[in-house]
């Protein structure tokens, strides 16, 4: 299957569609604060870093977000330990002081349900490379959360991210599809993401009691969500694993 690719730099009219496209994201994952803040002015802000795939009939069937920044500085230089949140908030510091950006981050690359296992989503992150490639940069790097994990909440994020089949590549999909692209393992980001709220909302966001104090397993989360009752708040700190692709 052929699919069209473009950035909203070329095509900004495609905005609605983009931002209108179906995902798969539990309801949870889009509440973390950081990502509330800077994750929809990513369009706006950065257009020419965010693409899209249309089919045949010209409807959007996948998108991919990224973001450029400053890796080597002083202060820097390490990928953080607070991924994804950290990167959004480095990159949108950095374009408000005008600093020359030398690396470009993955935000997100987004398929629709429709089109999911068509190969979009390595079509999408080879596109994000090229076009990197093209801007001059040399390196893309990604706080990637791993697409499998949340079938083994318990399992340490350490172990997972490490853990490889009997042709050496990972264990897990996702982070095999950015390996088989010529990425390989930085570090882990334990605190990647972080959504807090009341039980109230967790309830509502997933459907489960949250009566319980301790740790509470929920559909689609890497890790569990702890819960206590007391305080009427429950916290889930979601870890991702930094994969860096030379270009």
């Amino acid at each position: 299957m052929e699919w069209k690719i473009a950035s909203l730099a070329e095509c900004p009219e495609m905005l609605g569609p983009v931002r209108e496209m179906p995902d798969t994201w539990p309801e949870f994952t889009i509440q973390d604060p950081v990502g509330n803040a800077y994750y929809g002015q990513i369009p706006v802000e950065f257009p020419e870093h965010v693409l899209f795939a249309r089919d045949e009939r010209g409807e959007v069937v996948a998108h991919a977000h990224s973001v450029p920044f400053v890796l080597h500085a002083e202060g820097r230089g390490e990928l953080p330990a607070r991924g994804w949140d950290e990167v959004l908030t480095w990159a949108f510091a950095d374009r408000r002081r005008g600093a020359r950006p030398d690396t470009v981050s993955a935000i997100s690359i987004v398929v629709a349900p429709h089109a999911l296992g068509l190969g979009l989503s390595g079509r999408m992150l080879a596109a994000m490379r090229e076009g990197a490639r093209a801007k001059g940069f040399g390196e893309v790097v990604a706080p990637v959360r791993p697409n499998a994990k949340h079938l083994e909440p318990h399992t340490p994020i350490e172990e997972y991210a490490r853990r490889v089949r009997e042709d050496g590549l990972p264990y897990d999909p996702w982070l095999r599809v950015h390996a088989r692209a010529g990425a390989s393992i930085e570090r882990v980001a334990p605190a990647s993401m972080t959504v807090s709220a009341s039980l109230a909302e967790w309830r509502r966001w997933t459907g489960l009691p949250f009566d319980t104090r301790g740790d509470i397993e929920v559909p689609g989360a890497l890790v569990p969500v702890r819960c206590e009752p007391e305080r009427d708040y429950a916290v889930y700190v979601e870890p991702n694993v930094w994969m860096r692709h030379a270009l």
